[in-house]
Protein backbone atom coordinates (compact mmCIF):
# COMPACT_ATOMS: atom_id res chain seq x y z
CA UNK A 1 0.00 0.00 0.00
CA UNK A 2 1.39 3.41 -1.01
CA UNK A 3 1.89 6.39 1.33
CA UNK A 4 -1.12 8.09 -0.24
CA UNK A 5 -3.40 5.07 0.21
CA UNK A 6 -2.22 4.46 3.78
CA UNK A 7 -2.75 8.11 4.77
CA UNK A 8 -6.21 8.24 3.16
CA UNK A 9 -7.29 5.03 4.86
CA UNK A 10 -5.96 6.07 8.27
CA UNK A 11 -7.14 9.65 8.63
CA UNK A 12 -8.74 11.18 5.51
CA UNK A 13 -12.11 9.47 5.95
CA UNK A 14 -14.88 11.94 6.77
CA UNK A 15 -15.95 10.00 9.87
CA UNK A 16 -12.40 10.06 11.23
CA UNK A 17 -12.19 13.82 10.71
CA UNK A 18 -15.55 14.31 12.45
CA UNK A 19 -14.26 12.31 15.44
CA UNK A 20 -11.12 14.50 15.57
CA UNK A 21 -13.25 17.66 15.73
CA UNK A 22 -15.48 16.17 18.46
CA UNK A 23 -12.46 15.08 20.51
CA UNK A 24 -10.98 18.60 20.17
CA UNK A 25 -14.22 20.16 21.44
CA UNK A 26 -14.46 17.75 24.38
CA UNK A 27 -10.77 18.24 25.26
CA UNK A 28 -10.97 22.03 25.33
CA UNK A 29 -14.25 21.93 27.23
CA UNK A 30 -12.70 19.66 29.86
CA UNK A 31 -9.53 21.69 30.44
CA UNK A 32 -11.41 25.00 30.48
CA UNK A 33 -14.02 23.99 33.06
CA UNK A 34 -11.65 22.86 35.79
CA UNK A 35 -10.93 24.84 38.94
CA UNK A 36 -7.22 25.50 38.36
CA UNK A 37 -5.68 28.96 38.29
CA UNK A 38 -5.06 29.76 35.46
CA UNK A 39 -7.92 27.79 33.84
CA UNK A 40 -5.53 26.22 31.28
CA UNK A 41 -2.28 24.95 32.80
CA UNK A 42 1.10 24.78 31.09
CA UNK A 43 0.85 21.01 30.52
CA UNK A 44 -2.64 21.27 29.08
CA UNK A 45 -1.45 24.01 26.73
CA UNK A 46 1.58 21.86 25.83
CA UNK A 47 -0.65 18.93 24.86
CA UNK A 48 -2.93 21.15 22.79
CA UNK A 49 -0.05 22.90 21.07
CA UNK A 50 1.95 19.78 20.22
CA UNK A 51 -1.16 18.08 18.80
CA UNK A 52 -1.99 21.12 16.67
CA UNK A 53 1.59 21.62 15.46
CA UNK A 54 1.96 17.95 14.50
CA UNK A 55 -1.41 17.95 12.73
CA UNK A 56 -0.59 21.09 10.74
CA UNK A 57 2.92 20.13 9.66
CA UNK A 58 2.05 16.49 8.87
CA UNK A 59 -0.74 17.78 6.63
CA UNK A 60 1.68 20.22 5.00
CA UNK A 61 4.24 17.42 4.48
CA UNK A 62 1.60 15.20 2.89
CA UNK A 63 0.43 17.98 0.58
CA UNK A 64 4.01 18.76 -0.42
CA UNK A 65 4.60 15.04 -1.00
CA UNK A 66 1.63 14.91 -3.37
CA UNK A 67 2.91 18.02 -5.13
CA UNK A 68 6.19 16.24 -5.82
CA UNK A 69 4.88 12.83 -6.90
CA UNK A 70 1.69 13.58 -8.85
CA UNK A 71 2.47 13.55 -12.55
CA UNK A 72 0.53 14.02 -15.75
CA UNK A 73 -1.49 17.15 -14.97
CA UNK A 74 0.37 20.38 -14.08
CA UNK A 75 -2.70 22.15 -12.68
CA UNK A 76 -3.10 19.57 -9.88
CA UNK A 77 0.49 20.34 -8.81
CA UNK A 78 -0.41 24.04 -8.68
CA UNK A 79 -3.44 23.22 -6.53
CA UNK A 80 -1.29 21.25 -4.08
CA UNK A 81 1.20 24.12 -4.06
CA UNK A 82 -1.56 26.64 -3.36
CA UNK A 83 -2.87 24.56 -0.46
CA UNK A 84 0.65 24.13 0.95
CA UNK A 85 1.38 27.88 0.84
CA UNK A 86 -1.96 28.65 2.48
CA UNK A 87 -1.17 26.20 5.25
CA UNK A 88 2.38 27.43 5.84
CA UNK A 89 1.12 30.87 6.91
CA UNK A 90 -1.27 29.34 9.46
CA UNK A 91 1.27 26.74 10.63
CA UNK A 92 3.95 29.36 11.26
CA UNK A 93 1.44 31.49 13.16
CA UNK A 94 0.53 28.49 15.36
CA UNK A 95 4.20 27.72 15.95
CA UNK A 96 4.98 31.31 16.98
CA UNK A 97 1.90 31.51 19.20
CA UNK A 98 2.63 28.37 21.18
CA UNK A 99 6.35 29.18 21.39
CA UNK A 100 5.55 32.56 22.95
CA UNK A 101 2.81 31.06 25.10
CA UNK A 102 5.05 28.38 26.59
CA UNK A 103 7.89 30.84 27.20
CA UNK A 104 5.42 33.21 28.92
CA UNK A 105 6.16 35.99 26.43
CA UNK A 106 2.50 36.56 25.61
CA UNK A 107 0.24 38.26 28.14
CA UNK A 108 -2.96 39.78 26.70
CA UNK A 109 -4.44 38.56 23.42
CA UNK A 110 -8.01 39.78 23.13
CA UNK A 111 -9.75 40.40 26.46
CA UNK A 112 -7.80 39.18 29.48
CA UNK A 113 -10.67 37.84 31.67
CA UNK A 114 -11.91 35.69 28.75
CA UNK A 115 -8.63 34.93 26.99
CA UNK A 116 -8.95 31.27 27.99
CA UNK A 117 -12.29 31.11 26.15
CA UNK A 118 -10.78 32.80 23.10
CA UNK A 119 -7.99 30.19 23.11
CA UNK A 120 -10.60 27.42 23.07
CA UNK A 121 -12.35 29.01 20.09
CA UNK A 122 -9.05 29.38 18.25
CA UNK A 123 -8.03 25.78 18.96
CA UNK A 124 -11.33 24.38 17.72
CA UNK A 125 -11.31 26.70 14.68
CA UNK A 126 -7.81 25.55 13.74
CA UNK A 127 -8.72 21.87 14.15
CA UNK A 128 -11.77 22.39 11.94
CA UNK A 129 -9.58 24.24 9.43
CA UNK A 130 -7.00 21.43 9.26
CA UNK A 131 -9.69 18.75 8.98
CA UNK A 132 -11.47 20.69 6.23
CA UNK A 133 -8.25 21.13 4.26
CA UNK A 134 -7.46 17.43 4.69
CA UNK A 135 -10.93 16.62 3.35
CA UNK A 136 -10.25 18.86 0.34
CA UNK A 137 -6.86 17.28 -0.39
CA UNK A 138 -8.54 13.87 -0.54
CA UNK A 139 -10.78 15.09 -3.36
CA UNK A 140 -7.96 16.92 -5.12
CA UNK A 141 -6.33 13.47 -5.34
CA UNK A 142 -9.51 12.11 -6.89
CA UNK A 143 -9.68 15.08 -9.27
CA UNK A 144 -6.21 14.22 -10.49
CA UNK A 145 -7.24 10.59 -11.00
CA UNK A 146 -10.40 11.69 -12.86
CA UNK A 147 -8.43 13.92 -15.19
CA UNK A 148 -5.78 11.28 -15.95
CA UNK A 149 -8.49 8.67 -16.61
CA UNK A 150 -10.37 11.10 -18.87
CA UNK A 151 -7.22 11.97 -20.80
CA UNK A 152 -6.34 8.37 -21.69
CA UNK A 153 -6.65 7.84 -25.40
CA UNK A 154 -6.63 11.60 -26.00
CA UNK A 155 -2.94 12.22 -25.64
CA UNK A 156 -2.78 15.09 -28.10
CA UNK A 157 -5.73 16.96 -26.55
CA UNK A 158 -4.31 16.27 -23.10
CA UNK A 159 -1.05 17.95 -24.09
CA UNK A 160 -2.61 21.04 -25.64
CA UNK A 161 -5.54 21.50 -23.21
CA UNK A 162 -3.56 23.91 -20.95
CA UNK A 163 -3.03 26.13 -23.99
CA UNK A 164 -6.72 26.04 -24.88
CA UNK A 165 -7.59 27.60 -21.55
CA UNK A 166 -8.79 31.18 -22.23
CA UNK A 167 -6.07 33.04 -20.35
CA UNK A 168 -5.29 35.39 -23.23
CA UNK A 169 -8.59 37.22 -23.14
CA UNK A 170 -7.81 40.92 -23.27
CA UNK A 171 -9.06 43.31 -20.60
CA UNK A 172 -11.02 45.38 -23.11
CA UNK A 173 -12.91 42.23 -24.16
CA UNK A 174 -14.13 41.56 -20.60
CA UNK A 175 -17.36 42.80 -19.06
CA UNK A 176 -17.25 44.73 -15.79
CA UNK A 177 -17.77 41.64 -13.63
CA UNK A 178 -14.98 39.70 -15.34
CA UNK A 179 -12.67 42.71 -15.17
CA UNK A 180 -13.18 43.20 -11.43
CA UNK A 181 -12.70 39.49 -10.77
CA UNK A 182 -9.52 39.37 -12.85
CA UNK A 183 -7.99 42.40 -11.15
CA UNK A 184 -8.88 41.27 -7.62
CA UNK A 185 -7.56 37.72 -8.08
CA UNK A 186 -4.41 38.70 -9.99
CA UNK A 187 -1.21 37.67 -8.20
CA UNK A 188 0.27 41.14 -8.60
CA UNK A 189 -2.75 42.71 -6.93
CA UNK A 190 -2.46 40.27 -4.04
CA UNK A 191 1.25 41.04 -3.64
CA UNK A 192 0.31 44.71 -3.38
CA UNK A 193 -2.26 43.80 -0.70
CA UNK A 194 0.41 41.94 1.31
CA UNK A 195 2.78 44.90 0.92
CA UNK A 196 0.14 47.38 2.10
CA UNK A 197 -0.65 45.14 5.10
CA UNK A 198 3.03 45.10 6.04
CA UNK A 199 3.38 48.88 5.76
CA UNK A 200 0.14 49.48 7.66
CA UNK A 201 1.03 47.31 10.63
CA UNK A 202 4.55 48.68 10.72
CA UNK A 203 3.20 52.25 10.83
CA UNK A 204 0.64 51.67 13.60
CA UNK A 205 2.93 49.46 15.70
CA UNK A 206 6.01 51.64 15.57
CA UNK A 207 5.08 53.39 18.82
CA UNK A 208 3.78 50.17 20.47
CA UNK A 209 0.38 51.83 20.77
CA UNK A 210 -2.53 50.47 18.71
CA UNK A 211 -5.63 52.59 19.23
CA UNK A 212 -9.21 51.42 18.90
CA UNK A 213 -9.54 53.23 15.56
CA UNK A 214 -6.43 51.54 14.18
CA UNK A 215 -7.65 48.16 15.42
CA UNK A 216 -11.05 48.76 13.80
CA UNK A 217 -9.39 49.56 10.46
CA UNK A 218 -7.29 46.39 10.66
CA UNK A 219 -10.28 44.27 11.64
CA UNK A 220 -12.60 45.60 8.94
CA UNK A 221 -9.91 45.07 6.29
CA UNK A 222 -9.47 41.43 7.43
CA UNK A 223 -13.25 40.91 7.55
CA UNK A 224 -13.64 42.19 4.00
CA UNK A 225 -10.79 40.03 2.71
CA UNK A 226 -12.00 36.90 4.50
CA UNK A 227 -15.68 37.14 3.62
CA UNK A 228 -14.88 38.29 0.07
CA UNK A 229 -12.88 35.08 -0.33
CA UNK A 230 -15.78 33.06 1.11
CA UNK A 231 -18.28 34.68 -1.28
CA UNK A 232 -15.95 34.19 -4.25
CA UNK A 233 -15.51 30.48 -3.45
CA UNK A 234 -19.25 29.93 -3.03
CA UNK A 235 -20.07 31.65 -6.33
CA UNK A 236 -17.55 29.74 -8.44
CA UNK A 237 -18.34 26.44 -6.71
CA UNK A 238 -22.03 26.85 -7.59
CA UNK A 239 -21.06 27.15 -11.26
CA UNK A 240 -18.92 24.00 -11.19
CA UNK A 241 -21.16 21.52 -9.36
CA UNK A 242 -21.25 19.01 -12.22
CA UNK A 243 -17.75 17.72 -11.30
CA UNK A 244 -18.53 16.03 -7.98
CA UNK A 245 -14.96 15.65 -6.70
CA UNK A 246 -14.21 19.32 -7.41
CA UNK A 247 -17.43 20.33 -5.65
CA UNK A 248 -16.38 18.39 -2.55
CA UNK A 249 -12.92 19.94 -2.65
CA UNK A 250 -14.57 23.38 -2.72
CA UNK A 251 -16.76 22.47 0.26
CA UNK A 252 -13.74 21.56 2.35
CA UNK A 253 -11.91 24.77 1.48
CA UNK A 254 -15.03 26.85 2.13
CA UNK A 255 -15.46 25.21 5.55
CA UNK A 256 -11.82 25.92 6.36
CA UNK A 257 -12.23 29.59 5.38
CA UNK A 258 -15.39 29.85 7.52
CA UNK A 259 -13.47 28.46 10.53
CA UNK A 260 -10.71 31.06 10.14
CA UNK A 261 -13.27 33.83 9.54
CA UNK A 262 -15.15 32.98 12.73
CA UNK A 263 -11.90 32.97 14.70
CA UNK A 264 -11.04 36.42 13.30
CA UNK A 265 -14.54 37.71 14.08
CA UNK A 266 -14.41 36.54 17.70
CA UNK A 267 -10.92 37.97 18.19
CA UNK A 268 -11.76 41.46 16.95
CA UNK A 269 -15.11 41.61 18.77
CA UNK A 270 -13.34 40.79 22.05
CA UNK A 271 -10.45 43.10 21.23
CA UNK A 272 -12.70 46.06 20.46
CA UNK A 273 -14.67 45.45 23.64
CA UNK A 274 -11.39 45.55 25.56
CA UNK A 275 -10.29 48.80 23.90
CA UNK A 276 -13.70 50.38 24.57
CA UNK A 277 -13.23 50.06 28.33
CA UNK A 278 -11.39 52.32 30.71
CA UNK A 279 -8.80 49.68 31.61
CA UNK A 280 -5.25 50.66 30.66
CA UNK A 281 -3.17 47.77 29.36
CA UNK A 282 0.34 47.17 30.62
CA UNK A 283 3.09 48.00 28.14
CA UNK A 284 4.14 44.63 26.68
CA UNK A 285 6.00 45.10 23.36
CA UNK A 286 5.87 41.40 22.41
CA UNK A 287 2.06 41.43 22.58
CA UNK A 288 2.02 44.11 19.89
CA UNK A 289 4.53 42.23 17.76
CA UNK A 290 2.46 39.05 18.02
CA UNK A 291 -0.66 40.89 16.85
CA UNK A 292 1.29 42.04 13.79
CA UNK A 293 2.41 38.46 13.12
CA UNK A 294 -1.20 37.28 13.34
CA UNK A 295 -2.36 40.02 10.97
CA UNK A 296 0.35 39.18 8.39
CA UNK A 297 -0.38 35.45 8.63
CA UNK A 298 -4.08 35.99 8.00
CA UNK A 299 -3.51 38.34 5.05
CA UNK A 300 -1.06 35.90 3.45
CA UNK A 301 -3.46 33.00 4.04
CA UNK A 302 -6.39 34.82 2.42
CA UNK A 303 -4.30 35.96 -0.55
CA UNK A 304 -2.88 32.48 -1.09
CA UNK A 305 -6.39 31.01 -0.91
CA UNK A 306 -7.59 33.48 -3.57
CA UNK A 307 -4.79 32.29 -5.88
CA UNK A 308 -5.76 28.70 -5.05
CA UNK A 309 -9.31 29.43 -6.21
CA UNK A 310 -7.91 30.41 -9.62
CA UNK A 311 -6.17 27.05 -9.91
CA UNK A 312 -9.40 25.23 -9.03
CA UNK A 313 -11.32 27.20 -11.64
CA UNK A 314 -8.70 26.43 -14.27
CA UNK A 315 -8.81 22.74 -13.31
CA UNK A 316 -12.53 22.73 -14.05
CA UNK A 317 -12.07 24.47 -17.39
CA UNK A 318 -9.38 22.02 -18.51
CA UNK A 319 -11.44 19.03 -17.39
CA UNK A 320 -14.47 20.32 -19.30
CA UNK A 321 -12.37 20.61 -22.47
CA UNK A 322 -11.56 16.91 -22.27
CA UNK A 323 -15.12 15.98 -21.30
CA UNK A 324 -16.58 18.00 -24.17
CA UNK A 325 -14.35 16.24 -26.69
CA UNK A 326 -15.50 12.87 -25.35
CA UNK A 327 -19.16 13.92 -25.55
CA UNK A 328 -18.70 15.08 -29.14
CA UNK A 329 -17.04 11.79 -30.04
CA UNK A 330 -19.89 9.79 -28.45
CA UNK A 331 -22.60 11.80 -30.23
CA UNK A 332 -21.03 10.97 -33.58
Amino acid sequence: MSVKESFEKAIMDGRTLAVIVIVAILWRTYISLNDTIPPITFWESLCSGIALIIFGWVLFAYTYHMFKIQKGWPISNWIYQGIAISMVSINIYVLIYYGMRWLRLLHVEAYLPLDFLFRDIRFIALVVFYCAILWSVKYVNKMHEDYIAESKGKAFLHLISPYLYPTVKKLREMNVRELIGTVITDERTLLVVVGIAFLWRTAISFDYMITKGESICSGIAIFILGWLLFTHLVIISMKQRDWLDLAKAYRGIILGVIAINIYVLVYYMMRWYRLSGDVVEAFVPLDYIFRDVRFFALVIFYCAAIVLSKFLKRAYDEYRILSASEEAKTSQ
